[in-house]
Formats: C-alpha cells, sequence, structure tokens
C-alpha cells in the first residue's frame, strides 16, 4: 500500500520546476518593466522640469521676450523625449518673494506604459528672476 501512495499523482514533483520557472520567471519580468516604467517616467519628469527652468533662464534675459523662453523649453523637451511633450508650454510674469520673476510651466503626457500615457498628467514649473538694467549716472 505504501508504493501505491508514493506513486500518486499528488506526491509526485515531477514536472513542477517548468511551471515554478515560467511563474518565477513572469514574476520578475513583470518587476523589472514596472522598475523600467518608473525610471523612464522619472527621468521625462527631470527632462521638463530642466527644460522649464532653462526656459525660465531665457525669458528672464533683459534683452528676450517671454515667448523665447517657450520656444527654447520645447526645443529642449523635442530633442530629449519627442515633440509630443512641449505641446503645452506656458510663460507669465509673476512676483516670488517680492522679486519679479519669470514662470514657465509645462502640462504634458505623465508616461505610464513606454511613453504613452496620462495626457496632461504632468505638470512641472520653473522660475527664474527677472534681470533688469541699472543705469548708473
Amino acid at each position: 500500500m505504501s508504493r501505491v501512495a508514493e506513486l500518486s499523482p499528488r506526491s509526485d514533483d515531477r514536472g513542477s520546476s517548468p511551471v515554478e520557472f515560467v511563474l518565477v520567471g513572469a514574476l520578475l519580468t513583470t518587476l523589472t518593466l514596472g522598475v523600467l516604467q518608473f525610471a523612464l517616467a522619472v527621468y521625462v519628469r527631470n527632462v521638463v522640469h530642466d527644460a522649464a527652468v532653462e526656459g525660465a533662464h531665457v525669458a528672464a534675459l533683459a534683452d528676450t521676450e517671454p515667448g523665447e523662453g517657450v520656444q527654447r523649453t520645447a526645443l529642449v523637451i523635442s530633442r530629449a523625449v519627442g515633440r509630443g511633450y512641449a505641446q503645452n508650454v506656458t510663460v507669465r510674469e509673476t512676483a516670488a518673494l517680492g522679486v519679479p520673476t519669470m514662470e514657465v510651466t509645462v502640462r504634458t503626457t505623465l508616461p505610464l506604459i513606454g511613453l504613452l500615457g496620462v495626457p496632461s498628467g504632468l505638470e512641472v514649473t520653473g522660475r527664474a528672476p527677472v534681470e533688469s538694467f541699472t543705469e548708473e549716472g
């Protein structure tokens, strides 16, 4: 009787290694892809933020127009991650801590699957103090 119990399908481990390999492999692949997607989202956010800051610095220069800051922001984003991410860029003059400041805001896609994602799901703002010339007599 004990021989019959040993050969029952419940106690036989043959063939379980390929199943375990597939299950563990699928889990590790999903985890790796999730980490890579998170890294891509952080990269896009950093690129868009740095572009907004650079655009604000350009817009804040004394010899430039605010629109040049928008153009510079869009150019940097387009070169780094694509034109689709540089569609909604705005600039306005504000006051931060009592100092005139140029503020560039970018609303763009938050990547969830590759570069596809939620439209206008990511908003970043870059600021720079407005440059001025003072004339000395």
